[in-house]
């Protein structure tokens, strides 16, 4: 049974950082496509950055780029989420997602955890 289970979230300042990590259990964690999308109040979920199988490959949504860093580290089996210079627009919760496709802003997750909030006060 494949688990993502996400932690790092919390409440932070604008202008601040937080460092999210999804730990992955069930499937081989390097033959896998990781992604980050969010869910803010009242609005859909939205990607946010994914990574290739091998890390060479990653791709951000216009509205992080710049700002968020994705990362994973296959011997640990987990993906990393950097955000910095947060903004209140950044408020939401997290989840990590696995895919068997490849990289893209429109990859299809199979797998997700269950989030992590996030919250950026002005």
């Amino acid at each position: 049974q494949v688990q993502l289970v996400e932690s790092g979230g919390g409440l932070v300042q604008a202008g601040g950082s937080l460092r999210l990590s999804c730990a992955a259990s069930g499937r081989t964690f390097s033959r896998f496509t990781m992604g980050w999308l969010r869910q803010a109040p009242g609005k859909e979920r939205e990607f946010v950055a994914t990574i290739s199988r091998n890390g060479a490959n990653t791709y951000y949504a216009e509205s992080v780029k710049g700002r968020f860093t994705i990362s994973r580290d296959n011997n640990k089996s987990t993906v990393y989420l950097q955000m910095n210079s947060l903004n209140p627009e950044d408020t939401a919760i997290y989840y990590c997602a696995t895919s068997p496709y490849a990289p893209g802003p429109d990859t299809v997750y199979d797998y997700w955890g269950q989030g992590t909030q996030v919250t950026v006060s002005s």
